[in-house]
């Protein structure tokens, strides 16, 4: 399975994300405990109880990663270089323990890198929505992507960066 190269994304193009993600306790435990946040609202069920949501809320950042997650499979996987930068997260409404999140990707805008000419930045606008489909997430994204006439006839992206790497080092 391959991502979109940077000369394949078209501005305005919308994609739906299938299939969506339910949340489980164990994901928000793990999350939050892996990320070293200790706010009680997601590990500790009496004192999220007595909250104004009456239960344990979901990480938000694990709510922001699973709506970018979502987006991969269709859009940059193993043609992305990395993430430049994340803009205008929101989150409209809370996440809890079984709602299924679902996600949606448009694509804002594209230009060619100015400083590494094989490679193009393209920012994404994800949507994160419930079952109910109640709005839980916005981001705008920034990514660095390969360009396809960067590689070699038959090149596979992962190849493309190994070996340009090794005959760089000698």
């Amino acid at each position: 399975m391959t991502g979109m190269y940077y000369e394949e994304f078209e501005i305005g193009k919308r994609y739906e994300h299938q299939p969506g993600r339910t949340v489980t306790e164990a994901d928000n435990l793990l999350f939050t405990t892996l990320s070293m946040n200790p706010q009680s609202l997601h590990l500790d069920a009496v004192f999220a109880g007595q909250s104004q949501f009456e239960q344990i809320l979901v990480n938000s950042l694990f709510t922001l990663a699973t709506v970018i997650g979502l987006s991969v499979g269709d859009t940059t996987v193993g043609t992305t270089v990395g993430n430049l930068g994340f803009d205008e997260t929101k989150f409209p409404n809370p996440v809890f323990i079984g709602d299924t999140i679902f996600s949606s990707t448009v694509i804002l805008e594209k230009r060619e890198s100015n400083s590494r000419p094989d490679w193009g930045i393209v920012t994404f606008s994800h949507e994160g929505h419930n079952q109910k489909g109640e709005l839980i997430c916005t981001c705008i994204r920034k990514g660095m992507m390969i360009k396809r006439s960067s590689l070699a006839e038959g090149e596979e992206p992962g190849i493309w960066h190994g070996s340009r790497a090794a005959e760089e080092q000698g």
